[in-house]
Formats: C-alpha cells, sequence, structure tokens
C-alpha cells in the first residue's frame, strides 16, 4: 500500500461552530471521509505585528493527496479567517483497512443512503 497517497490536513478554527460547520461540509461534499474536532487549543502567534493569544478548535481531517487542492480551496472559500491555517502531513503508515476507507471515502462525493461503521 502507498501510505504516501494519503494525508493527515490539519486547520484551525476561532470556534465550535465554524469547526462543525467545515467538518461536517468537507465529509459531505467526500473531500474528507473523516474530521475530528478537537477543542481547547490554545494558539500563540505573531498576526500583523503582535503578538496574539486565543482559544481556538482543531480540525483533524483525513483524505487522500488527490483531494488536498480541492480542500485548500474549499476551506479558504469559507473560513473565516483571511489567512486560514491548512497544514497537510504526508502518511507513513496506518491500518490498511483503515486506510483503504479513507479511500473510498474521499473517491467520490458521498449518496444520501452511504453509511459506514468505520470509525475515526
Amino acid at each position: 500500500m502507498d501510505f504516501e497517497h494519503f494525508r493527515l490536513v490539519l486547520n484551525t478554527c476561532p470556534d465550535e461552530r465554524t469547526a462543525r460547520e467545515l467538518g461536517r461540509g468537507l465529509v459531505e461534499a467526500g473531500l474528507a471521509a473523516c474530521v475530528n474536532l478537537v477543542p481547547g487549543l490554545i494558539s500563540i502567534y505573531r498576526w500583523e505585528g503582535a503578538l496574539q493569544e486565543g482559544g481556538e478548535w482543531l480540525l483533524l481531517i483525513k483524505t487522500t493527496a488527490g483531494r488536498l487542492e480541492e480542500i485548500q480551496a474549499w476551506i479558504s472559500e469559507r473560513h473565516p479567517y483571511s489567512l486560514a491555517e491548512i497544514i497537510a502531513i504526508p502518511l507513513a503508515g496506518g491500518l490498511p483497512a483503515y486506510l483503504d476507507w479513507i479511500a473510498q471515502g474521499t473517491a467520490v462525493a458521498p449518496g444520501p443512503d452511504s453509511a459506514s461503521g468505520a470509525r475515526s
């Protein structure tokens, strides 16, 4: 199995509502097989010359390399930040059955009757 075909994409959001909307939208559009929403992040960064600190939500987006450009465009169009964090990490390994599930979930946009017992 070619693990390099898969990506874990990181994205931060300002609040739960935004995180849920983006996460659900990515899965509904077939761009991601799964999105985990992680609350409680504290981010410290420099923005427009000033040191900033604030709470955020982290999205862990499971997808394929072939969907990365679409994900970047999709998030950029909908994200409230003027510069959304979108970082893609190639996978070094993973359970082959789970990676197959990611590939299937991102191959085409899922229909209304599609369901899977796979968990994130």
